[in-house]
């Protein structure tokens, strides 16, 4: 709550893996091939899977015995003094807890840092077995994440709330263990990688029984960008070769994506009590893609997607949301030509491009009323996690 006595929720926090989560959470069958957190640098979120060293600061293509990125780059200097004592705990729940009060949180859902890149690699069916996960191996991987989340989470069950990892390498085992991570682990929602497996777009049918049981259950699914990986399409752009170039790219783009195949290619249509949050990605970009979007279902609609009833901005604006950052000026364009009923609040902690420890005063500062910040803060959230709004 801050000064204005106005309840707030992080839309989008993040967790710091301990790197031996794997070994410690996976099913002893898969133990011997399990994802193996690196810890040589400081503040280090790769994790090796195969022979492949994923993560946000290494190419995805860097083999296993290259050199890590100077641990400097892509740290602020601040963020040694705002960060340190959770890093003295080894980003425990109760310092997630304690960085939650310095913004005056009351509730977050928390996504993953590790885990954001961690599936980031195709099937063994189109990236053979040296470079592709078993299908039973990912959904391995994804169950031991939302089991280590659920312990933690377990801190504090009325303030933290989990978002809980999909493999879609077997979709059946995804919508398996979205109704495990709902009923059985109390999670708010589950999420996706924005890049694809054995190059299917997510409008395909195909992922239907995902959808179906996120709708079932009454959680929203989100999708969440991490860093480069193995997945196509690459939304970070093979052509750019540096954080500066590449991050600029990947997140926003992989939600535009998700949102054109979500609103053009008939899945809001087929499942309309589905919400869908897409986060860390910008919102100010949304009134150009979903114009352009609109433009081209009247021009090419009729051949391209006969059974899509109404326009495309149409689906976006009854159920998606979009996350808002805390230094996100062009935000106002966004409420100018959709309003505020589709905007969540991230202080993205404890990451490199978080504002903690202002994130919300950050925030505050934004050019739009105070009523539709009050909003973004609270009432918003509440309606995508499907929580109370007292």
């Amino acid at each position: 709550m801050n000064a204005q006595g106005w309840r707030m929720a992080d839309s989008d926090m993040h967790v710091m893996e301990p790197p031996d989560l794997w070994q410690r959470y996976i099913d002893p069958r898969f133990l011997d091939v399990a994802p193996v957190g690196l810890d040589e640098i400081r503040r280090d979120m790769r994790v090796l899977v195969k022979d492949h060293v994923l993560s946000i600061s290494n190419r995805a293509r860097t083999p296993v015995a290259a050199a890590p990125r100077p641990a400097g780059i892509g740290w602020r200097p601040h963020q040694d003094d705002a960060y340190s004592h959770a890093e003295e705990r080894g980003w425990d729940a109760p310092s997630q807890l304690e960085a939650m009060d310095a913004e005056g949180l009351d509730r977050a859902v928390l996504f993953p840092s590790r885990g954001l890149f961690v599936l980031g690699l195709d099937t063994i069916e189109q990236a053979g077995d040296a470079d592709g996960y078993e299908p039973e191996l990912a959904a391995a991987v994804a169950r031991a994440y939302n089991d280590w989340l659920h312990d933690f989470c377990a801190e504090d069950p009325t303030r933290l709330f989990g978002a809980g990892l999909l493999a879609p390498h077997d979709v059946d085992a995804a919508a398996d263990e979205v109704r495990r991570v709902v009923s059985d682990l109390g999670f708010k929602t589950v999420f996706l990688h924005p890049g694809c497996v054995n190059r299917r777009p997510w409008h395909d049918p195909a992922y239907d029984p995902i959808w179906r049981a996120c709708e079932e259950l009454d959680v929203p699914i989100c999708f969440h960008g991490g860093g480069q990986n193995f997945l196509r399409p690459d939304y970070t752009l093979e052509v750019f070769d540096n954080l500066m170039m590449w991050h600029t790219f990947g997140q926003p783009l992989g939600i535009m994506a998700v949102i054109v195949s979500f609103a053009s290619g008939g899945v809001i249509q087929r499942f309309p009590n589905l919400r869908v949050g897409l986060l860390e990605g910008n919102c100010g970009w949304a009134p150009w893609l979903l114009n352009r979007l609109d433009e081209h279902w009247e021009w090419t609609g009729a051949a391209d997607a006969p059974g899509l009833d109404r326009a495309p901005s149409e689906f976006f604006r009854s159920n998606c949301f979009l996350g808002v950052e805390a230094d996100e000026g062009p935000v106002k364009y966004y409420v100018d030509w959709f309003g505020d009923d589709n905007l969540v609040f991230s202080t993205d902690y404890p990451h490199g491009d978080s504002k903690y420890p202002d994130s919300v005063q950050e925030f505050l500062g934004l050019p739009i009323p105070d009523e539709t910040k009050r909003k973004i803060l609270w009432d918003n959230w509440c309606r995508l996690y499907g929580m109370p709004l007292e």
